[in-house]
Protein backbone atom coordinates (compact mmCIF):
# COMPACT_ATOMS: atom_id res chain seq x y z
CA UNK A 1 0.00 0.00 0.00
CA UNK A 2 1.27 3.48 -0.86
CA UNK A 3 2.45 5.26 2.30
CA UNK A 4 1.15 8.73 3.10
CA UNK A 5 4.69 9.64 4.28
CA UNK A 6 3.27 11.73 7.11
CA UNK A 7 4.34 11.19 10.67
CA UNK A 8 4.08 12.89 13.99
CA UNK A 9 4.15 12.64 17.73
CA UNK A 10 2.02 13.38 20.74
CA UNK A 11 2.68 16.60 22.65
CA UNK A 12 1.17 18.05 25.82
CA UNK A 13 -2.61 18.06 25.19
CA UNK A 14 -2.07 17.86 21.46
CA UNK A 15 -0.62 16.30 18.33
CA UNK A 16 2.21 17.32 16.01
CA UNK A 17 2.10 16.19 12.37
CA UNK A 18 4.82 16.48 9.75
CA UNK A 19 4.59 16.13 5.98
CA UNK A 20 7.96 16.68 4.32
CA UNK A 21 8.86 20.30 5.20
CA UNK A 22 5.47 21.20 6.66
CA UNK A 23 4.85 20.90 10.40
CA UNK A 24 1.68 21.58 12.37
CA UNK A 25 0.95 21.38 16.08
CA UNK A 26 -2.66 21.30 17.31
CA UNK A 27 -3.20 21.83 21.04
CA UNK A 28 -6.46 21.64 23.00
CA UNK A 29 -6.77 24.84 25.06
CA UNK A 30 -8.21 24.92 28.58
CA UNK A 31 -11.34 26.73 27.27
CA UNK A 32 -12.15 23.79 24.95
CA UNK A 33 -10.88 25.43 21.77
CA UNK A 34 -7.92 24.30 19.67
CA UNK A 35 -4.84 26.25 18.72
CA UNK A 36 -3.15 25.13 15.50
CA UNK A 37 0.33 26.36 14.70
CA UNK A 38 1.94 25.69 11.34
CA UNK A 39 5.47 26.24 10.10
CA UNK A 40 8.11 24.78 7.80
CA UNK A 41 11.35 23.02 8.68
CA UNK A 42 14.14 22.30 6.22
CA UNK A 43 16.42 19.46 7.11
CA UNK A 44 20.15 19.65 6.38
CA UNK A 45 19.58 16.80 3.90
CA UNK A 46 17.84 19.25 1.53
CA UNK A 47 21.10 21.17 1.20
CA UNK A 48 23.60 18.29 1.28
CA UNK A 49 22.55 15.41 -0.97
CA UNK A 50 24.89 12.87 0.62
CA UNK A 51 22.80 13.12 3.80
CA UNK A 52 20.02 11.31 1.89
CA UNK A 53 22.14 8.21 1.39
CA UNK A 54 20.93 5.01 3.11
CA UNK A 55 21.99 4.66 6.75
CA UNK A 56 23.16 8.30 6.85
CA UNK A 57 19.60 9.56 6.29
CA UNK A 58 18.50 7.58 9.33
CA UNK A 59 20.94 9.48 11.57
CA UNK A 60 19.80 12.81 10.11
CA UNK A 61 16.15 11.88 10.58
CA UNK A 62 16.82 10.91 14.20
CA UNK A 63 18.47 14.28 14.96
CA UNK A 64 15.69 16.19 13.15
CA UNK A 65 13.02 14.29 15.07
CA UNK A 66 14.75 15.00 18.37
CA UNK A 67 15.03 18.74 17.69
CA UNK A 68 11.50 19.16 16.36
CA UNK A 69 10.10 16.91 19.08
CA UNK A 70 11.47 19.07 21.86
CA UNK A 71 10.47 22.31 20.11
CA UNK A 72 6.90 21.23 19.54
CA UNK A 73 6.62 19.76 23.04
CA UNK A 74 7.71 23.04 24.62
CA UNK A 75 5.43 25.01 22.30
CA UNK A 76 2.44 22.91 23.33
CA UNK A 77 3.31 23.43 26.99
CA UNK A 78 3.40 27.20 26.41
CA UNK A 79 0.01 27.17 24.68
CA UNK A 80 -1.66 25.05 27.32
CA UNK A 81 -0.23 26.99 30.26
CA UNK A 82 -0.57 30.51 28.85
CA UNK A 83 -3.24 32.92 30.02
CA UNK A 84 -6.31 33.09 27.79
CA UNK A 85 -6.33 36.90 27.59
CA UNK A 86 -2.66 36.87 26.66
CA UNK A 87 -3.40 34.38 23.85
CA UNK A 88 -6.12 36.61 22.43
CA UNK A 89 -3.69 39.52 22.28
CA UNK A 90 -1.09 37.44 20.44
CA UNK A 91 -3.29 36.62 17.46
CA UNK A 92 -1.57 35.21 14.37
CA UNK A 93 2.22 34.99 14.18
CA UNK A 94 4.47 34.55 11.17
CA UNK A 95 6.35 31.58 12.57
CA UNK A 96 5.13 30.06 15.83
CA UNK A 97 8.12 27.72 16.11
CA UNK A 98 10.78 30.38 15.84
CA UNK A 99 8.77 32.69 18.08
CA UNK A 100 8.82 30.02 20.77
CA UNK A 101 12.64 29.97 20.71
CA UNK A 102 13.33 33.59 19.80
CA UNK A 103 15.26 34.39 22.95
CA UNK A 104 18.87 33.19 23.25
CA UNK A 105 18.15 31.84 26.72
CA UNK A 106 15.34 29.66 25.38
CA UNK A 107 17.54 28.35 22.55
CA UNK A 108 20.26 27.52 25.07
CA UNK A 109 17.65 25.77 27.20
CA UNK A 110 16.62 23.63 24.23
CA UNK A 111 20.25 22.69 23.50
CA UNK A 112 20.71 21.84 27.16
CA UNK A 113 17.55 19.72 27.14
CA UNK A 114 18.73 17.77 24.08
CA UNK A 115 22.17 17.23 25.59
CA UNK A 116 20.72 16.14 28.94
CA UNK A 117 18.31 13.73 27.21
CA UNK A 118 21.15 12.15 25.24
CA UNK A 119 23.30 11.75 28.38
CA UNK A 120 20.43 10.07 30.25
CA UNK A 121 19.70 7.79 27.27
CA UNK A 122 23.36 6.75 26.98
CA UNK A 123 23.61 6.12 30.72
CA UNK A 124 20.36 4.12 30.90
CA UNK A 125 20.55 2.10 27.69
CA UNK A 126 24.29 1.66 27.06
CA UNK A 127 26.50 2.08 30.13
CA UNK A 128 24.15 0.63 32.78
CA UNK A 129 23.19 -2.51 30.78
CA UNK A 130 26.85 -3.14 29.95
CA UNK A 131 28.00 -3.03 33.58
CA UNK A 132 25.03 -5.07 34.81
CA UNK A 133 25.67 -7.77 32.19
CA UNK A 134 29.40 -7.74 32.99
CA UNK A 135 28.68 -8.26 36.69
CA UNK A 136 26.31 -11.08 35.86
CA UNK A 137 28.93 -12.70 33.65
CA UNK A 138 31.51 -12.55 36.48
CA UNK A 139 29.11 -14.12 38.96
CA UNK A 140 28.29 -16.96 36.57
CA UNK A 141 31.85 -17.37 35.16
CA UNK A 142 30.62 -17.02 31.56
CA UNK A 143 33.12 -15.51 29.07
CA UNK A 144 31.17 -15.72 25.77
CA UNK A 145 30.88 -12.40 23.88
CA UNK A 146 27.70 -13.72 22.29
CA UNK A 147 26.06 -14.31 25.69
CA UNK A 148 27.33 -10.95 26.99
CA UNK A 149 25.68 -9.09 24.10
CA UNK A 150 22.49 -11.13 24.47
CA UNK A 151 22.19 -10.53 28.23
CA UNK A 152 23.03 -6.85 27.72
CA UNK A 153 20.28 -6.56 25.09
CA UNK A 154 17.71 -8.27 27.32
CA UNK A 155 18.59 -5.89 30.18
CA UNK A 156 18.15 -2.90 27.82
CA UNK A 157 14.69 -4.06 26.76
CA UNK A 158 13.67 -4.68 30.39
CA UNK A 159 14.91 -1.20 31.42
CA UNK A 160 12.97 0.34 28.53
CA UNK A 161 9.75 -1.49 29.44
CA UNK A 162 10.19 -0.60 33.11
CA UNK A 163 10.82 3.05 32.27
CA UNK A 164 7.70 3.27 30.08
CA UNK A 165 5.59 1.46 32.69
CA UNK A 166 6.80 3.86 35.40
CA UNK A 167 6.14 7.13 33.58
CA UNK A 168 2.77 5.81 32.34
CA UNK A 169 1.51 6.17 35.93
CA UNK A 170 1.76 9.97 35.67
CA UNK A 171 -1.52 11.69 34.78
CA UNK A 172 -0.06 13.97 32.09
CA UNK A 173 1.86 11.08 30.49
CA UNK A 174 -1.30 8.95 30.41
CA UNK A 175 -3.08 11.69 28.45
CA UNK A 176 -0.04 12.09 26.19
CA UNK A 177 -0.17 8.37 25.39
CA UNK A 178 -3.86 8.82 24.50
CA UNK A 179 -2.92 11.63 22.10
CA UNK A 180 -0.25 9.27 20.73
CA UNK A 181 -3.05 6.83 19.98
CA UNK A 182 -5.02 9.61 18.27
CA UNK A 183 -2.02 10.43 16.07
CA UNK A 184 -1.68 6.80 14.95
CA UNK A 185 -5.41 6.41 14.39
CA UNK A 186 -5.55 9.47 12.11
CA UNK A 187 -2.71 8.17 9.93
CA UNK A 188 -4.10 4.62 9.86
CA UNK A 189 -7.51 5.98 8.91
CA UNK A 190 -6.39 7.66 5.68
CA UNK A 191 -3.87 4.90 4.85
CA UNK A 192 -6.79 2.46 5.00
CA UNK A 193 -8.69 4.49 2.40
CA UNK A 194 -11.26 5.95 4.82
CA UNK A 195 -12.45 9.54 4.98
CA UNK A 196 -10.82 11.52 7.78
CA UNK A 197 -13.78 11.81 10.14
CA UNK A 198 -13.96 11.37 13.89
CA UNK A 199 -16.06 8.19 13.56
CA UNK A 200 -13.65 6.59 11.05
CA UNK A 201 -10.60 7.55 13.10
CA UNK A 202 -12.09 6.05 16.27
CA UNK A 203 -12.52 2.72 14.40
CA UNK A 204 -8.89 2.67 13.18
CA UNK A 205 -5.96 0.91 14.84
CA UNK A 206 -3.83 2.73 17.42
CA UNK A 207 -0.68 0.83 16.39
CA UNK A 208 1.47 1.84 13.43
CA UNK A 209 4.65 0.32 11.97
CA UNK A 210 6.46 3.64 11.53
CA UNK A 211 6.08 4.55 15.21
CA UNK A 212 9.01 5.86 17.24
CA UNK A 213 8.37 3.19 19.86
CA UNK A 214 8.98 0.51 17.22
CA UNK A 215 12.10 2.40 16.14
CA UNK A 216 13.51 2.34 19.69
CA UNK A 217 12.75 -1.36 20.04
CA UNK A 218 14.47 -2.12 16.72
CA UNK A 219 17.48 -0.05 17.84
CA UNK A 220 17.71 -2.12 21.03
CA UNK A 221 17.39 -5.38 19.08
CA UNK A 222 19.90 -4.49 16.35
CA UNK A 223 22.39 -3.30 18.96
CA UNK A 224 22.49 -6.88 20.30
CA UNK A 225 23.66 -8.12 16.87
CA UNK A 226 26.27 -5.35 16.46
CA UNK A 227 27.69 -5.71 19.97
CA UNK A 228 28.20 -9.45 19.49
CA UNK A 229 31.15 -8.66 17.21
CA UNK A 230 32.98 -6.42 19.72
CA UNK A 231 35.80 -8.64 21.01
CA UNK A 232 37.97 -6.06 22.78
CA UNK A 233 38.88 -6.72 26.42
CA UNK A 234 39.56 -3.10 27.39
CA UNK A 235 36.38 -1.88 29.17
CA UNK A 236 36.63 1.90 28.37
CA UNK A 237 37.34 1.06 24.72
CA UNK A 238 34.34 -1.28 24.64
CA UNK A 239 32.07 1.53 25.84
CA UNK A 240 33.57 4.03 23.36
CA UNK A 241 32.97 1.62 20.46
CA UNK A 242 29.38 1.16 21.62
CA UNK A 243 28.90 4.93 21.59
CA UNK A 244 30.46 5.26 18.13
CA UNK A 245 28.13 2.56 16.78
CA UNK A 246 24.98 4.43 17.88
CA UNK A 247 24.62 6.42 14.59
CA UNK A 248 25.15 3.24 12.53
CA UNK A 249 22.58 1.30 14.56
CA UNK A 250 20.11 4.20 14.30
CA UNK A 251 20.63 4.33 10.52
CA UNK A 252 20.07 0.59 10.05
CA UNK A 253 16.98 0.72 12.29
CA UNK A 254 15.59 3.61 10.25
CA UNK A 255 16.00 1.65 7.03
CA UNK A 256 14.11 -1.27 8.56
CA UNK A 257 11.25 0.93 9.80
CA UNK A 258 11.06 2.64 6.40
CA UNK A 259 10.90 -0.70 4.60
CA UNK A 260 8.39 -2.24 7.01
CA UNK A 261 6.15 0.85 6.89
CA UNK A 262 5.89 0.65 3.09
CA UNK A 263 5.62 -3.13 2.69
CA UNK A 264 2.56 -5.38 2.76
CA UNK A 265 4.64 -8.58 2.80
CA UNK A 266 4.15 -11.29 5.41
CA UNK A 267 7.82 -10.95 6.39
CA UNK A 268 7.44 -7.24 7.17
CA UNK A 269 4.28 -7.98 9.13
CA UNK A 270 6.00 -10.69 11.19
CA UNK A 271 9.13 -8.63 11.92
CA UNK A 272 7.00 -5.63 12.94
CA UNK A 273 5.03 -7.60 15.56
CA UNK A 274 7.40 -7.00 18.51
CA UNK A 275 7.45 -3.24 17.89
CA UNK A 276 3.66 -3.15 17.57
CA UNK A 277 3.42 -5.08 20.83
CA UNK A 278 5.64 -2.48 22.52
CA UNK A 279 3.24 0.24 21.36
CA UNK A 280 0.69 -1.27 23.73
CA UNK A 281 2.65 0.56 26.47
CA UNK A 282 2.91 3.94 24.71
CA UNK A 283 -0.45 4.26 22.92
CA UNK A 284 -3.85 4.32 24.56
CA UNK A 285 -7.38 4.69 23.19
CA UNK A 286 -8.14 8.42 22.75
CA UNK A 287 -11.39 10.28 23.33
CA UNK A 288 -13.33 11.88 20.47
CA UNK A 289 -12.06 15.31 21.58
CA UNK A 290 -8.47 14.09 21.26
CA UNK A 291 -9.20 12.70 17.79
CA UNK A 292 -10.47 16.14 16.75
CA UNK A 293 -7.09 17.59 17.72
CA UNK A 294 -5.30 14.92 15.66
CA UNK A 295 -7.47 15.62 12.61
CA UNK A 296 -6.88 19.38 12.96
CA UNK A 297 -3.14 18.73 12.85
CA UNK A 298 -3.33 16.35 9.85
CA UNK A 299 -5.42 18.63 7.63
CA UNK A 300 -3.00 21.50 8.32
CA UNK A 301 -0.14 19.72 6.53
CA UNK A 302 -1.75 17.11 4.27
CA UNK A 303 -4.44 17.14 1.58
CA UNK A 304 -5.88 13.73 2.45
CA UNK A 305 -8.75 13.51 -0.07
CA UNK A 306 -6.67 12.86 -3.27
CA UNK A 307 -4.50 10.43 -1.32
CA UNK A 308 -7.51 8.46 -0.04
CA UNK A 309 -8.81 8.21 -3.62
CA UNK A 310 -5.49 6.69 -4.68
CA UNK A 311 -5.59 4.23 -1.78
CA UNK A 312 -9.11 3.14 -2.74
CA UNK A 313 -7.97 2.59 -6.33
CA UNK A 314 -5.07 0.44 -5.10
CA UNK A 315 -7.40 -1.58 -2.88
CA UNK A 316 -9.83 -2.10 -5.79
CA UNK A 317 -6.93 -3.08 -8.07
CA UNK A 318 -5.66 -5.59 -5.51
CA UNK A 319 -9.13 -7.09 -5.16
CA UNK A 320 -9.40 -7.42 -8.97
CA UNK A 321 -6.04 -9.18 -9.12
CA UNK A 322 -7.07 -11.60 -6.39
CA UNK A 323 -10.37 -12.26 -8.17
CA UNK A 324 -8.60 -12.87 -11.52
CA UNK A 325 -6.11 -15.20 -9.82
CA UNK A 326 -9.00 -17.16 -8.34
CA UNK A 327 -10.77 -17.33 -11.71
CA UNK A 328 -7.58 -18.44 -13.48
CA UNK A 329 -7.08 -21.20 -10.93
CA UNK A 330 -10.67 -22.36 -11.41
CA UNK A 331 -10.19 -22.19 -15.19
CA UNK A 332 -7.01 -24.25 -14.96
CA UNK A 333 -8.81 -26.96 -12.96
CA UNK A 334 -11.67 -27.04 -15.50
CA UNK A 335 -9.31 -27.02 -18.50
CA UNK A 336 -10.51 -23.58 -19.73
CA UNK A 337 -8.03 -21.21 -21.37
CA UNK A 338 -6.73 -18.59 -18.92
CA UNK A 339 -6.57 -15.93 -21.67
CA UNK A 340 -10.27 -15.21 -21.19
CA UNK A 341 -9.49 -13.84 -17.74
CA UNK A 342 -6.56 -11.61 -18.67
CA UNK A 343 -7.12 -7.85 -18.50
CA UNK A 344 -4.46 -5.55 -19.98
CA UNK A 345 -3.25 -3.09 -17.39
CA UNK A 346 -0.71 -0.34 -17.87
CA UNK A 347 0.46 0.03 -14.26
CA UNK A 348 3.47 2.15 -15.21
CA UNK A 349 1.22 4.71 -16.87
CA UNK A 350 -1.09 4.76 -13.86
CA UNK A 351 1.85 5.22 -11.49
CA UNK A 352 3.17 8.10 -13.58
CA UNK A 353 -0.28 9.71 -13.58
CA UNK A 354 -0.52 9.29 -9.81
CA UNK A 355 2.88 10.97 -9.33
CA UNK A 356 1.84 13.92 -11.52
CA UNK A 357 -1.37 14.34 -9.51
CA UNK A 358 0.60 14.30 -6.26
CA UNK A 359 3.08 16.88 -7.61
CA UNK A 360 0.20 19.10 -8.74
CA UNK A 361 -1.45 18.81 -5.31
CA UNK A 362 1.80 19.71 -3.54
CA UNK A 363 2.42 22.62 -5.93
CA UNK A 364 -1.07 24.01 -5.29
CA UNK A 365 -0.61 23.98 -1.51
CA UNK A 366 0.69 27.18 0.06
CA UNK A 367 3.76 26.89 2.32
CA UNK A 368 1.79 28.49 5.15
CA UNK A 369 3.16 29.66 8.44
CA UNK A 370 1.20 31.04 11.32
CA UNK A 371 -1.27 30.21 14.03
CA UNK A 372 -5.03 30.01 14.20
CA UNK A 373 -7.09 30.03 17.39
CA UNK A 374 -10.34 28.09 17.30
CA UNK A 375 -13.16 28.46 19.77
CA UNK A 376 -14.90 25.30 20.95
CA UNK A 377 -17.82 25.87 18.55
CA UNK A 378 -15.45 26.47 15.59
CA UNK A 379 -13.59 23.15 15.78
CA UNK A 380 -16.01 21.07 13.67
CA UNK A 381 -16.11 23.72 10.94
CA UNK A 382 -12.29 23.80 10.84
CA UNK A 383 -12.11 20.01 10.55
CA UNK A 384 -14.65 20.15 7.72
CA UNK A 385 -13.13 23.05 5.75
CA UNK A 386 -9.45 22.83 6.65
CA UNK A 387 -6.82 25.49 7.15
CA UNK A 388 -7.57 29.06 6.07
CA UNK A 389 -5.34 32.11 6.26
CA UNK A 390 -6.34 35.75 6.40
CA UNK A 391 -5.42 35.97 2.73
CA UNK A 392 -7.82 33.12 1.96
CA UNK A 393 -10.59 34.83 3.93
CA UNK A 394 -9.83 38.14 2.23
CA UNK A 395 -9.92 36.60 -1.24
CA UNK A 396 -13.17 34.81 -0.38
CA UNK A 397 -14.72 38.09 0.76
CA UNK A 398 -13.49 39.80 -2.43
CA UNK A 399 -15.04 37.05 -4.56
CA UNK A 400 -18.35 37.41 -2.71
CA UNK A 401 -18.31 41.19 -3.24
CA UNK A 402 -17.48 40.69 -6.92
CA UNK A 403 -20.33 38.22 -7.32
CA UNK A 404 -22.70 40.60 -5.53
CA UNK A 405 -21.61 43.49 -7.80
CA UNK A 406 -22.09 41.39 -10.92
CA UNK A 407 -25.48 40.23 -9.68
CA UNK A 408 -26.62 43.80 -8.98
CA UNK A 409 -25.33 44.84 -12.41
CA UNK A 410 -27.31 42.02 -14.05
CA UNK A 411 -30.44 43.07 -12.11
CA UNK A 412 -30.01 46.68 -13.27
CA UNK A 413 -29.64 45.58 -16.89
CA UNK A 414 -32.72 43.36 -16.64
CA UNK A 415 -34.79 46.18 -15.10
CA UNK A 416 -33.70 48.63 -17.82
CA UNK A 417 -34.54 46.13 -20.57
CA UNK A 418 -37.99 45.51 -19.02
CA UNK A 419 -38.69 49.24 -18.83
CA UNK A 420 -37.68 49.71 -22.46
CA UNK A 421 -39.92 46.84 -23.50
CA UNK A 422 -42.91 48.34 -21.63
CA UNK A 423 -42.27 51.74 -23.18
Amino acid sequence: MKSSNIGGQAVLEGVMMRNKEKIAVAVRKPDGGIRVGKTTYKSASTKYKFLKWPIIRGCVSFVDSLIMGIKTLMYSADVYASDQEEEKEKGLTDDFMNDTFKEKGESAMMIGTVAFSLVIAVALFIILPYFLSSLLMKWTNISSNFLLALIEGIIKILIFIGYIAAIAQMKDIKRTFMYHGAEHKCINCIESGLDLTVDNVMKSSKEHRRCGTSFIFIVLFISIIFFMFIRIENIPLRIIIRLLLIPVIAGVSYEFIKWAGNSDSKLAEALSKPGLWMQGFTTKEPTRDMVQVGIASVISVFDWKPYVEEVRKEIAKKERREQRAKEREEARLKGISEEAFEEPEDEAEEAKKSEKQEEAANASEKPLKGTVDLKADEVEEFIENGWKTKEDEGSAEAEEKQEATEASGDDAENTEALENKEA
